[in-house]
């Protein structure tokens, strides 16, 4: 590791490039698989789990050594709960995984432009290249879906950072190939319904770039929908750090 002072601020800088590398890969990959003239167009739900995954071990190998890789508001959340984390630095991190996914989300934006301009008349497609939406709504189902995903993931990091791996907590404390794994699973059994945000940072960011962006053809930005992937995961973390409390 590069021989630095690990203050707030660098761990919070690392918050954000870590998350903007994740909301980078992992819209990419919604954006290669959905838009028009994409050679990874159709590239279907494998692609895009399997995507997410790498682009959480991506994100990971940059925050781990420097922040322990939260990139994540519900994983902050849970880990202060549990009481792994200083509460003093729940609000520094997650407006860091914030304005991180904001910004991958832009430049998912920029990166596709021209695929965006040729995929405007597919209003919902271009909407779910950057923010989940559920493919039923009903949204009692919707947020326990969210709530169950998240409080998975939130406990299996608790329960592997118990390994004493790292004394830093956070993703990068328990390696980034479990948590490569970890996320690939949870999107493959528990990710059809929701798209399985799992993360405010994630999805809110990049939602409020929909928002933004300037085409000919544009829906809504889903937000009616938009406290879901945010309360659900949030609450799932919670959850996660009771249980985990409970147990230990």
């Amino acid at each position: 590791m590069i021989d630095m002072e690990i203050t707030l601020w660098t761990k919070c800088i690392f918050e954000f490039i870590g998350t903007l590398i994740l909301v980078l890969m992992g819209d990419g990959v919604c954006a290669g698989c959905t838009l028009e003239k994409s050679k990874a167009k159709g590239g279907g739900w494998v692609v895009i789990t399997l995507a997410w995954g790498f682009a959480v071990m991506c994100g990971v190998f940059v925050a781990g050594p420097y922040s322990g890789a939260h990139l994540n508001p519900a994983v902050t959340l849970g880990l202060a709960i549990a009481g792994s984390f200083p509460w003093s630095d729940v609000l520094p991190y997650c407006a860091s995984q914030m304005l991180g996914g904001f910004c991958g989300a832009g430049l998912v934006w920029l990166f596709y432009i021209d695929h965006y301009k040729a995929s405007a008349s597919n209003t919902d497609g271009v909407l779910g290249t950057f923010c989940t939406m559920p493919a039923i709504e009903h949204k009692a189902v919707n947020l326990f879906s969210e709530i169950l995903a998240t409080c998975v993931l939130v406990f299996l990091i608790l329960m592997l950072a118990t390994k004493g791996n790292s004394p830093t907590v956070g993703l990068g404390s328990i390696g980034a190939f479990p948590v490569t794994a970890i996320i690939m699973a949870l999107g493959m059994s528990l990710g059809g319904t929701t798209g399985y945000a799992m993360n405010p940072a994630r999805d809110l960011g990049p939602r409020c770039i929909h928002a933004l962006i300037p085409l000919n053809e544009k829906r809504d930005s889903g937000w009616s929908y938009s406290w879901v992937p945010v309360a659900g995961p949030l609450t799932g973390g919670a959850l996660a750090a009771a249980i985990f409390l409970l147990l230990f």
